[in-house]
């Protein structure tokens, strides 16, 4: 029978020219594609793998090379269409050491394909226990050595024999990720420029019908005057709007860069391999009948992903209204829309074909430009991801905006809009539902989750499309504001007004209004601003011009782009209600012409209150971009190893041992005769809180188990105040002789404590306790005993789940049953620096209350981060954790109370999202 091996071995990954390969394990059934390639090899490259001649592998060597046990021997193998092109392979020599050796298709070489391999192959021997690839060299195989010295990892060489010796440690470091991170940012934005920069455009289902798809874009680019050649494509007639025809993409007599295709669903997946084989690089697919259909149409989507990369093509769409790039150089709308916007500094994705012309309509009706766009439709392959990867690089977008139905990785998302946001501002709008047939996971977070984890990321969410251009004008054209601090100069007393209470709503503190008047001409307005704007108390100013007799605009926006130019701090109006970038408000330069603005230029808002909300959400970025970006820092008191060996040995119990009825084990609850009575229960304290399970960080194996938490957490140099679960009155007063006075009884019901008249505090005696367990006992009820914590204190609620998109994400909010009733909760991704805890404590709405506010004392805020931190670290470290929940946390005056804890495990099947080596989600 045929080794098995798991699913997560297989990936489509990125090369570093910008081409797609397929990653994979090697089968018995690949003998004769192995024969096919090692025949293409040259003699060198044999040489250097074998140390001296071969002309061909014999069938014995055929056999052993492609049958391994996918354990201690295993080979990975890179697919281009139906070739292979590279292998790589381990095979253990000792415990915890393989031997490792690779061989790459000469005409592929330089594009990464070892590298990629490498990262594949390192992470399948972890998973066996495998901590040091060996590899002997010869010495003039520099590709080889330069390789293993570069993949980030701790390496040795040897030299003995002829022979270089190397050893390379297998335990990730921050080099091997910063690695691994590079060489995908640089794939990755490599395989978009050669869809956005291509020297030739194929348009494949280029009918002559007035109005068709594949006309459409056809004269869309025609009327954009692209740079290069363009090929229509139509199987029977010889021209397309005046220009020659071809039959097929293979009889066209020159290269093909990008193909369009309009043809019939039924009939792309053949255009593909037509396209595979003609050598083109990316297609921009802009027919329907695919995931938004249905299922069989998102059975025909994932074919068409599956062909493509297979065969080394990045697909746009399918479903989507195309592509655009407004460079001079290039010139490209391989859209369906006929507006494109002139030349811009705005990044542009939208994942909704339909609503893509809509949205490029009033790019242009706002007077900005863009300097690329693309609409993903259904995101079959290329999402936002690839786009933000490729405009960190384009020194010609400076600010991005994006438009998202859903989150193909989101986990992924955030780890680049927090790096990219840190040189670039990101602005989303992401809807709350998922249109039919778009590929979205199901999120195990609420929709408010995502935001909070957007702010941690940097990104600037708004809540519609208005708001997305409002933000969008002001970022591209005008400086970061150094504060919230708000000049209002107006010529409407009432508009001012309005203004200021916007700007105090928002969060920001407005100036008393400088209002002119009416009859306020240029240089009032100029004096004014120029007042303003040299004070050191003013970070930004909002002008409003709203004369009741119009005239002398030119003038005015003439002063206003005089007093702007050299302050050094945002200037935007509400000018004559005019909306986006007034002509007389346009600055032309290296981006700029008569029709887009330059940086410099004032945008125009149609309300004062509008460009106070712009303004506000501007501010908020400009702060977190000026806090320094930060690592999670050094814990003291972390065993990690003992952690792993507690949850691995939870996880290897047999389900039969101990296994509660819903599936969690109960390991621990047992009676100990060793322990007096009722202490036994201890373990499985009714003090613990939370869901009985939460969902898993990606798919997952077998039931959930519980472990005891208090001793998963103390590996973490957290300590959960002892419980004891008791059984009858006089076991609850021996609990409370041993815990010590003055004690609480509570019910032993992991929901007790979002529940009113479960515990009763601050009992003294045996006699109240005694009192206490009569008034809460009941049928089916446990009670647990434990010490009353010093008051006063806050209690607040910390958790964390592994998400399936996400991955470990903490969470925090108050215990009080009014936050717990308004869901006041705020989250981040783990692991967490400090900043990231201080941001979680502050960003729940009832976070006054740890402050010393409405009578409350001010408690160890500083002590609850640190709790946070560490929280986010077991997360990180651990994911088969798939939720947690430290219900409550007492919040002292010096110190943090863990009154209880719960944690849910289950078994992985496959790395997190965004986890483990390269590959294209």
């Amino acid at each position: 029978m045929e080794a098995q091996y798991p699913a997560h071995w297989e990936a489509d990954v990125v090369l570093a020219d910008g081409g797609t390969a397929h990653v994979r394990p090697i089968r018995p059934a690949d003998a004769d594609r192995l024969r096919s390639f090692y025949s293409r090899l040259s003699d060198e490259s044999i040489y250097f793998r074998f140390f001296g001649p071969r002309p061909r592998l014999s069938d014995r060597e055929v056999e052993r090379f492609t049958n391994v046990d996918y354990v201690n021997r295993v080979a990975l193998i890179a697919t281009i269409g139906t070739e292979m092109v590279a292998v790589i392979r381990y095979d253990r020599t000792a415990p915890g050491e393989a031997e490792v050796a690779f061989l790459v298709e000469d005409a592929h070489q330089g594009r990464g394909v070892a590298s990629v391999l490498l990262e594949h192959l390192a992470a399948t021997a972890r998973e066996h226990g495998i901590e040091r690839f060996i590899a002997d060299v010869l010495p003039a195989n520099m590709r080889m050595t330069g390789l293993l010295r570069q993949a980030g990892y701790t390496a040795q060489s040897q030299f003995e024999d002829g022979v270089v010796r190397m050893t390379l440690d297998l335990t990730p470091t921050d080099t091997s990720a910063e690695v691994t991170a590079a060489r995908e940012h640089r794939a990755e934005s490599r395989s978009i420029a050669r869809l956005l920069t291509p020297g030739s455009v194929a348009v494949i289902g280029a009918s002559r019908e007035p109005g068709g798809v594949g006309q459409t874009v056809l004269r869309n680019l025609l009327a954009a005057d692209f740079t290069g050649p363009v090929y229509p494509v139509h199987r029977e007639v010889r021209a397309v709007a005046g220009v020659r025809a071809y039959p097929s993409v293979g009889a066209i007599d020159g290269e093909v860069d990008l193909a369009v295709v309009a043809v019939p669903a039924e009939g792309v997946i053949d255009v593909v391999k037509e396209c595979a084989e003609k050598g083109v690089h990316g297609l921009v697919v802009v027919s329907s009948g695919f995931g938004e259909t249905g299922a069989e149409g998102r059975a025909r989507q994932d074919e068409l992903a599956r062909i493509a990369r297979s065969y080394g093509l990045r697909v746009v769409g399918p479903n989507c209204l195309g592509i655009a790039n407004t460079d001079p150089s290039v010139r490209l709308n391989a859209t369906l829309a006929a507006t494109v916007p002139g030349r811009g500094r705005v990044g542009f994705f939208s994942q909704s074909g339909a609503l893509g012309t809509a949205l490029l309509q009033r790019v242009a009706q706002r007077g900005m430009g863009i300097s690329t766009f693309v609409s993903a439709g259904n995101r079959a392959d290329v999402s936002g991801n690839d786009l933000l990867q490729y405009w960190e690089e384009d020194d010609s977008t400076e600010v991005i905006l994006l438009y998202l139905e859903s989150l193909g990785n989101p986990r992924k998302f955030t780890r680049l809009a927090r790096r990219i946001s840190r040189r670039k501002p990101v602005v989303v709008v992401k809807s709350g539902g998922t249109p039919s047939g778009h590929s979205a996971e199901e999120l195990g977070l609420p929709d408010s989750a995502i935001g909070s984890l957007f702010d941690q990321a940097g990104l600037i969410r708004v809540d519609d499309l208005i708001q997305l251009f409002d933000v969008g004008q002001l970022l591209a054209y005008q400086p970061l504001p150094a504060g919230p601090r708000v000049a209002l100069v107006t010529n409407s007393d009432a508009l001012g007004l309005l203004a200021a209470d916007a700007c105090v709503a928002a969060g920001l503190e407005p100036r008393p209004p400088v209002n002119l008047g009416p009859a306020a001409g240029p240089s009032e307005f100029g004096a004014a601003l120029a007042g303003e704007l040299a004070s050191p108390d003013v970070d930004a100013a909002v002008v409003i011009d709203m004369p009741p007799i119009p005239g002398r605009a030119e003038e005015v926006a003439a002063e206003l782009l005089r007093v702007a130019k050299d302050a050094g701090k945002p200037v935007l109006t509400t000018f004559r209600g005019h909306l986006g970038m007034h002509p007389a408000l346009r600055v032309s330069g290296a981006h700029g012409t008569e029709s887009t603005p330059s940086r410099g230029s004032i945008p125009s808002y149609a309300a004062p209150e509008e460009a106070v909300r712009a303004l506000a959400y501007v501010v908020r970025y400009a702060t977190w971009r000026a806090q320094p970006a930060a690592l999670p820092p050094e814990l003291d008191g972390i065993d990690t190893t003992r952690a792993r060996t507690l949850v691995h040995q939870a996880l290897s119990t047999p389900a039969g041992d101990e296994a509660a009825p819903d599936g969690t084990s109960s390991t621990g609850s047992a009676r100990d005769d060793t322990r007096p009575a009722g202490q036994e229960r201890a373990a499985r304290s009714g003090a613990a809180a939370g869901h009985e399970t939460g969902p898993g960080g990606f798919a997952q194996a077998g039931p959930p188990v519980e472990i005891d938490a208090a001793e998963l957490l103390a590996c973490y140099g957290l300590t959960v105040w002892p419980a004891e679960v008791v059984g009858s009155p006089e076991e609850a007063v021996a609990a409370a002789e041993r815990l010590g006075w003055p004690v609480v009884v509570k019910v032993a019901d992991p929901g007790a404590s979002r529940r009113a008249g479960t515990v009763r505090l601050g009992l003294t005696g045996p006699e109240m306790v005694r009192h206490a367990y009569a008034e809460l006992s009941g049928e089916r009820v446990e009670l647990a005993v434990q010490r009353m914590a010093p008051q006063p204190a806050v209690p607040t609620v910390v958790g964390m789940i592994e998400d399936p998109a996400f991955g470990p994400v903490v969470s925090f909010g108050l215990g009080e049953v009014t936050a717990r009733l308004l869901q006041d909760q705020s989250f981040r991704l783990a692991p967490l620096t400090g900043e990231d805890a201080s941001e979680l404590v502050r960003s729940v709405r009832a976070a006054p209350l740890l402050f010393g506010e409405y009578g409350y004392p001010p408690v160890a805020v500083d002590a609850l981060e640190e709790v946070l931190v560490r929280v986010g670290r077991l997360a990180h470290d651990l994911p088969e954790v798939s939720r947690l929940d430290l219900d409550q946390v007492l919040v002292g005056e010096s110190d943090v109370m863990i009154l209880a804890a719960r944690a849910t495990l289950r078994t992985p099947a496959g790395p997190r999202l965004d986890g483990g080596p390269r590959r294209l989600s």
